[in-house]
C-alpha cells in the first residue's frame, strides 16, 4: 500500500504546477513537499515529474498515476465535506437509555420538541433501571439518577434530584406535623428500599448531619408507586420532587421539616470518553441541560 497522503501531495503539486504553491496551499514547507514526492517516486520505482528550474511536467508514468491520485484527492475532499455536513446538522440514529421514573416523566415528554428541532435525527430509546453497557449494547447516552458515577464514563450533570419529606394535608390533620426529625418515630414512615439505608433517613440540618431511625407499615422499591400510597393519606415518605412536583404545587401534598434537607442526588447524562463527541449526542445532552436547568421546572412553585 502506498501512503495516500503522499499521493494527495503529489496531486496538489501537479495541480499547482509548483512545489512552492503546493506547499503554501497545504501549509507545509517546500522541502517537505519535495521530499514527499521523492519518497513516492522511490516507493513506485519510477520518476513521476520532469523537473527544471522554471517548469514541472509529468512523465508518461506520472501522467497515468496522476489520474488515480486525482480521484483519491477528490474522494478525500468529498469525505471531508461529508463530515463537515454531518457536524453541521445532527442526523442518524441516537440510541438512548433512561431510568424508568425519570425517563417516563421527563425524558419522554421532551422528545417531541427535540425531534422537531432536529428533523434528520431518529431516536431509539430504552426505558430501564438496569445497568446498561454502552459499548456492548451500542448506546450513545444513558440518562440516570445516581450518586455512584462509573469511572469509565463521562458524566454531565443535568439537574438536581431533591427529596421532600411529605404527606397529605389530611394525614397531618390526623397525626400532627413533626417539627423536628426525632418526632418521626411517632409517624408511619413509608420507606423506599432502594435508597440503601433501610429504616434510616438521613438529613443535612442547621446543626449538621442527622440520621433518624424510622418505621412504617410499607416498604416499596418504586418511587412512583410510593407516591401513590402517600397521596392516599396513608403515611409520610421522602419523595423525589421530579415525581411529586405537581402534587406539591397543587397542594395535594405538603412538605415538612424544610430546613432538614435529605442527601441530594443528581440526574446525569453518561457517555463514552470520546475526544470528539458525536454532534447528535452533544445536542441531545445540551437540549436536556437547557430544558431542566439548575432550578428545574418541577421544583418551581
Amino acid at each position: 500500500m502506498y501512503d495516500l497522503n503522499l499521493m494527495i501531495i503529489f496531486a496538489n503539486v501537479v495541480n499547482e504546477q509548483s512545489f512552492s504553491a503546493a506547499s503554501r496551499k497545504m501549509g507545509m514547507t517546500k522541502s517537505s513537499v519535495s521530499k514527499a514526492v521523492a519518497k513516492l517516486e522511490h516507493a513506485l520505482g519510477a520518476s513521476l515529474l520532469n523537473r527544471s528550474t522554471r517548469h514541472l511536467s509529468l512523465t508518461e508514468i506520472g501522467a497515468s498515476f496522476y489520474d488515480y491520485c486525482t480521484r483519491i484527492h477528490l474522494e478525500a475532499e468529498e469525505a471531508h465535506q461529508m463530515i463537515e455536513s454531518l457536524n453541521a446538522q445532527p442526523r442518524g440514529m441516537l440510541k438512548v437509555a433512561a431510568s424508568v421514573a425519570f425517563g417516563t416523566l421527563h425524558i419522554a415528554p421532551a422528545i417531541a420538541e427535540f425531534m422537531h428541532r432536529y428533523p434528520q435525527l431518529e431516536i431509539d430509546m430504552t426505558i430501564t433501571d438496569r445497568s446498561v453497557d454502552l459499548i456492548e449494547e451500542g448506546y450513545d447516552v444513558v440518562i440516570t439518577v445516581t450518586r455512584d458515577l462509573p469511572l469509565s464514563l463521562v458524566a454531565r450533570r443535568l439537574a438536581p434530584i431533591r427529596r421532600n419529606l411529605c404527606a397529605t394535608p389530611g394525614y397531618f390533620d390526623r397525626h400532627g406535623v413533626p417539627i423536628a426529625p426525632q418526632e418521626l418515630v411517632n409517624h408511619n414512615c413509608l420507606d423506599y428500599i432502594h435508597s440503601g439505608d433501610k429504616g434510616q433517613w438521613r438529613f443535612n440540618g442547621p446543626e449538621g448531619a442527622v440520621t433518624v431511625n424510622v418505621s412504617g407499615r410499607l416498604r416499596i422499591n418504586d418511587d412512583e408507586a410510593l407516591s401513590q400510597v402517600v397521596l392516599g393519606g396513608f403515611g409520610m415518605a421522602l419523595l423525589p420532587t421530579f415525581i411529586i412536583g405537581k402534587d406539591l404545587q397543587a397542594k395535594r401534598l405538603r412538605s415538612v421539616l424544610s430546613e432538614y434537607i435529605p442527601i441530594e442526588q443528581h440526574v446525569y447524562a453518561l457517555h463514552l470518553p470520546k475526544r470528539n463527541l458525536p454532534l447528535k449526542t452533544r445536542v441531545f445532552i445540551d437540549y436536556l441541560s437547557e430544558r431542566f436547568g439548575a432550578e428545574p421546572y418541577w421544583d418551581k412553585e
